[in-house]
């Protein structure tokens, strides 16, 4: 902004605080100016440039096309060396460390080791796979796992992201959907000094080729089917090939789907959604801009390659010059917290859940996170009394909360650092972001009114999906929107308020989607597995609550019993809970059974789980300790 906001705004400019809100207003106006700049601030090199920035000739395109004519490899950006932003060979790229080797010496890895590692994976995939090949990840975010990440899209394959927490029936509808020809796993996921299965869980999926690391040493600790490599066997491929250190990447248009993620919507099987090479630059952008990620800054946000932050914290990092921190165990603990100290953290991203935890156990008690410059928090609504709690930590540092989605690719609504911040909230739209809230009638409130209402996005939007793979995007995005100012919104499905000094708070979805520890879901999907957990049950309603006063969501199951039969709710809460754990994912919590003897329907007898909602709203009292 000291550098182009007298070019952009003219007379209007003081400064950049005074003139954000103006700045991020002239963003959305003329997003080809932004991105002209931002891709000069950001490690983008092209094979072939771009025809221009943004075509908005062809009417089917709701979005637009960005970038049309260009030719490049993002992964390939990610690891080579460059003036601006600064990355050299000697840099370091990646810092790690074990669980329970808490006074061990950080492992790190400079941008030339670890370019050199991604090149021997690109390779060793070469003897296997073919170009345009779905390849699945599925193990916690390590080291390799990012390696094995970058290496699938250097070699002009697809990764296909999978959370290392699915059960097996989970695994196999991912699979199938993205048409994967190969899986990399883990032997076991070691947590807390336990180990606990990961490779049978592939195994139980599908009988895909499976590409397995050991979790500890150089060896798997498991028997392996004949058609599967160990990692050790399948890197020895690479080693014999004369080029590996030297590996030439493959170059595909920008539209070219480098990623296929997965987000529960409202219907029983999760949306496939693809991620072409625009989708990490977008991501790569909203760090940069509103949590200020720079070469210098070392990154750490505990996650998995299945979730959305996954694949962003990689090109969060690796696209602007920072370090990438990566903590090889549950962040729940002492351990993890140790890890940021010694790191030296500057920008750690969270989950409220996560925050709760941390503050209730008391595990981080003399611990040194100053030099943290800003916290990012995201996945769940964020509760007051934490965040005050953990900016605390690093001397009241700010919480840049981010609220996106996967199909966005990055956040529409998130803080600033140019912007005062309050816990819990959202300071503006991101930069090239427009949206409405709209009332009941589909009528969008004045931008200056507080007022709550689902959000409508404007649709051009750089790095937001065109297509899914297993449902009918138009559809799902765009169907039922109402048209503003000549453009056909674009549905997010959020229900946002905003305050009357302009913050915004999400409360809620405007579907029957829940997000439960950061992980969303639908109703249907929960109800699918309580029904058939018990015989005592005729039917069964998820639903998700919000705390009073923030939080993460709390899931309530509310049960409608067989005639003659008398079952207790702490019973079926664990019936419920075993269900979910088994079926589902055993990182969903139930909450609270509640027995009725019917559900509220409509008159065509649709399910109202909004009026349920709402009774447990009146009886769930949750006070702040404020």
């Amino acid at each position: 902004m000291e550098k182009y906001g007298s070019k952009l705004l003219g007379t209007s400019y003081k400064d950049p605080i005074t003139s954000f809100s103006l700045f991020q207003k002239f963003s959305v106006q003329h997003p080809e100016a932004y991105w002209s700049i931002v891709l000069n601030e950001l490690a983008v090199s092209f094979h072939d440039a771009p025809k221009c920035i943004l075509d908005t000739t062809d009417e089917s395109k709701h979005g637009g096309t960005w970038l049309p004519g260009s030719v490049l490899n993002i992964a390939e950006c990610c690891l080579l060396p460059r003036s601006h932003p600064r990355k050299e060979d000697s840099s370091l790229a990646v810092v790690w460390r074990d669980e329970g080797c808490d006074d061990s010496n950080i492992s790190h890895m400079t941008l030339k080791e670890f370019r050199e590692q991604v090149m021997l994976v690109a390779s060793a995939l070469d003897a296997i796979f073919s170009k345009g090949d779905a390849i699945a990840i599925d193990m916690p975010m390590t080291v390799n796992a990012v390696i094995i990440y970058l290496a699938i899209i250097l070699a002009g394959c697809v990764v296909v992201s999978i959370a290392d927490s699915f059960a097996a029936k989970e695994i196999a509808t991912r699979l199938r959907v993205s048409k994967a020809k190969g899986i990399f796993t883990q032997d076991f996921i070691l947590r807390g000094g336990r180990k606990f299965p990961l490779y049978s869980r592939v195994v139980e999926a599908a009988p895909l080729k499976a590409i397995v690391l050991p979790v500890i040493g150089n060896e798997v600790g498991i028997q392996l089917r004949e058609q599967d490599l160990s990692w050790k066997v399948f890197l020895s491929s690479a080693n014999r090939h004369p080029r590996s250190n030297n590996y030439t990447p493959i170059y595909q248009p920008v539209e070219a789907v480098t990623n296929i993620l997965f987000s529960s919507g409202t219907t029983g099987e999760p949306k496939a959604i693809p991620w072409t090479q625009l989708s990490p630059i977008r991501g790569a952008a909203d760090s940069w801009a509103h949590i200020d990620v720079q070469a210098g800054d070392v990154f750490c946000w505990p996650t998995n390659l299945g979730w959305v932050m996954g694949p962003a914290s990689i090109y969060s990092c690796f696209l602007s010059g920072a370090t990438l921190a990566l903590y090889h165990g549950s962040p729940l603990g002492r351990g993890f917290g140790k890890f940021v100290q010694d790191a030296g953290v500057t920008i750690l991203g969270t989950v409220p859940s996560l925050v709760k935890a941390w503050r209730s156990t008391q595990c981080l008690k003399g611990l040194d996170w100053t030099r943290i410059k800003s916290f990012a928090s995201t996945g769940e609504v964020s509760n007051i009394d934490d965040d005050l709690w953990l900016s605390s930590r690093a001397y009241y540092k700010p919480i840049i909360e981010c609220c996106g989605g996967t199909e966005l690719a990055s956040c529409y609504i998130q803080g600033s650092p140019l912007q005062p911040q309050v816990f819990g909230a959202f300071s503006t739209a991101s930069l090239t972001t427009g949206f409405v809230i709209l009332d009941e009638h589909g009528i969008p409130y004045p931008d200056d009114q507080a007022c709550v209402g689902e959000v409508g996005l404007f649709p051009v939007y750089m790095g937001a999906t065109d297509r899914l793979l297993n449902a009918d995007h138009e559809k799902v995005y765009f169907e039922g929107m109402p048209m503003y100012r000549g453009m056909r919104l674009r549905r997010h499905g959020d229900i946002i308020k905003r305050t009357v000094g302009g913050y915004l708070i999400v409360q809620g979805r405007a579907d029957d989607t829940m997000n439960l520890g950061g992980i969303k879901i639908s109703s249907i999907e929960i109800e699918r597995v309580c029904d058939c957990a018990d015989e005592s049950i005729s039917e069964t309603a998820a639903v998700s609550v919000a705390p009073v006063y923030g939080g993460p969501e709390q899931l309530v199951i509310f049960v409608v019993l067989k005639k003659g039969f008398n079952a207790k709710p702490d019973e079926l809460k664990s019936i419920f809970s075993r269900a979910i754990h088994r079926n589902l994912n055993p990182l969903f919590k139930v909450n609270n059974v509640k027995i009725v003897p019917e559900f509220p329907r409509t008159a065509s007898n649709k399910l109202l789980r909004r009026v349920l909602r709402d009774q447990m709203k009146q009886e769930i009292p949750i006070w702040s300790r404020i």
